[in-house]
């Protein structure tokens, strides 16, 4: 089975920092192509646009998962419950969340910009068959990098790397997200707000973002495993129209980096911490 997205680095990981970025694919499958009623380029406002170009460009040594088939296709940041029944007919009647009843559940079913995305209903086999063939090797593999950095390192952080549309009336151009407490130990969201502040961005904790299905599912504290979620505004590294790398491309990525760093060394400074092999 060919997969849809690509691990690069080194498993066992090299470092205690593990990278995943899952909405910034571009690759739309024909058969989503032909259920569409809007043109494809109006799906571009559910991608985290090139935001994998600055995990690329930020890494060195870590294992870093990158979704290449687009969140249209599947939204790999909610859980597998999360299906809409206003679209899929393999949908569970009862307690929706926020998110699918806003039309953004396991598989997209509009966006605020373009009002409703696909022609027809999805049999509730298509969105199973998407879940086992994308959305659960995607969770295998970052689990996996993550047990892997934990056995070598005894601690293991994910960096969940997203980005954003500017906020309106807000200086905000970062967000971190912990899902308040519950997905990283603070020290962690420390070095990351201290970076932040270095760089003077105006961030904010949690909010309006506090973390989704992957912080949830991965982060376990507890256990030696930090899960931590940053948004970053696109309008940071992108272009004027927020379609393309721009000026700020680089800056951007140093920022990351820098965080990157602050992350591996409070990993590597806890006690429960290993001498590398």
């Amino acid at each position: 089975m060919q997969l849809s997205f690509d691990v690069v680095g080194q498993l066992p990981p090299a470092s205690p920092v593990v990278l995943s970025v899952p909405h910034a694919g571009r690759i739309y499958p024909p058969s989503l192509q032909d259920a569409l009623r809007v043109p494809l380029a109006a799906l571009t406002a559910l991608e985290d646009r090139y935001v994998d170009a600055v995990a690329l460009a930020a890494r060195r040594d870590e294992a870093t998962i990158i979704q290449r088939t687009a969140r249209a296709w599947i939204d790999l940041n909610r859980a597998e419950h999360d299906r809409d029944p206003r679209l899929d007919d393999g949908a569970a009647a009862g307690h929706l969340s926020a998110k699918v009843r806003s039309g953004l559940g396991l598989v997209p079913r509009r966006t605020s910009a373009s009002g409703e995305l696909w022609r027809r209903r999805l049999g509730g086999d298509e969105v199973i068959a998407r879940i086992a063939t994308t959305h659960r090797p995607y969770h295998e593999a970052v689990a996996v990098a993550l047990s892997q950095a934990r056995a070598r390192f005894g601690v293991a952080v994910l960096l969940d790397i997203h980005s954003m549309p500017p906020i309106a009336g807000s200086r905000t151009r970062i967000v971190l997200g912990d899902r308040f407490g519950r997905s990283a130990a603070a020290r962690f969201v420390r070095r990351m707000e201290m970076v932040a502040a270095g760089g003077q961005q105006e961030y904010s904790l949690n909010v309006p973002y506090a973390g989704g299905y992957i912080l949830e599912r991965h982060g376990d504290p507890i256990g030696n495993v930090h899960a931590i979620q940053l948004e970053l505004d696109r309008s940071l590294y992108l272009d004027a129209r927020l379609d393309r790398p721009g000026s700020g491309f680089d800056r951007t990525v140093a920022l990351v980096r820098e965080m990157i760093d602050a992350l591996e060394e409070e990993a590597l400074d806890l006690p429960t911490a290993l001498a590398a092999e």
